[in-house]
């Protein structure tokens, strides 16, 4: 193991040349989107810069944006931490998706085509045999290709975008109750993909709102239980 608690390989060095603080950046922030770098973690920019393989002032820069953007907090005389994310934080995330998603859905239905429904059918098909064969990793993945193919058919370039900005983050807040519920989520995309096939506006919303709902609840109950 590393010194930070990363697994071995899991900050690949970035080659030069290239827009280096971009690319410090995105390294950076796609550790801690999938948890290799854990909420709390104390980043020590000599031992990052030492994994990506650059010199500490593009590391430094990145952590100031992550800063920025909430991702990691600069503490007074003590460095950088991951950010822990609140249940207020995490509440009110799920909210914003909720309303993105089920518009999405809305939409979806109401403009899909053949060509749409059967992409949304092979997905689930796939995501299907991932659970099937125990592949979390796989079926999850599979699962944001659904979710982002939804936005696609949907047709609403501001909204894409708008869910865009969201998506990394709930999948970072969320990662943990989404390996618990990957089974059940895909039974709910088969079902959403039927509304969506038959231009069932108002079933494909209330499906996308209690897929999305589920999620939380789930995480509220695994918050209580770590509580008592």
């Amino acid at each position: 193991m590393l010194p930070t608690g990363l697994p071995l390989g899991a900050a690949p060095r970035l080659d030069r040349p290239g827009p280096l603080r971009e690319r410090v950046y995105e390294a950076l922030l796609e550790l801690i989107t999938t948890r290799a770098l854990q909420p709390g973690r104390h980043l020590v920019e000599s031992e990052l810069a030492g994994h990506l393989g650059v010199s500490r002032q593009p590391v430094r820069e990145a952590l100031q944006r992550l800063n920025t953007e909430g991702w990691v907090d600069l503490r007074p005389a003590q460095g950088a931490f991951v950010h822990e994310p609140t249940q207020e934080e995490a509440g009110q995330l799920l909210t914003v998706r909720t309303l993105l998603e089920a518009e999405a859905a809305r939409l979806a239905a109401a403009h899909a085509d053949e060509a749409g429904v059967e992409a949304l059918r092979s997905l689930c098909a796939r995501g299907e045999q991932a659970v099937a064969e125990d592949d979390a990793d796989a079926a999850l993945g599979l699962s944001a290709h659904f979710h982002a193919k939804i936005m696609e058919l949907a047709g609403n370039a501001v909204l894409a975008g708008l869910a865009a900005q969201v998506d990394r983050r709930v999948r970072w807040y969320y990662s943990p109750v989404a390996r618990q519920r990957v089974g059940q989520s895909w039974v709910e995309h088969r079902e959403l993909t039927d509304a969506i096939a038959g231009h069932d506006q108002q079933r494909a919303t209330r499906l996308m709102r209690e897929h999305t709902e589920h999620t939380e609840h789930i995480r509220a109950s695994r918050h209580e239980r770590a509580q008592s």
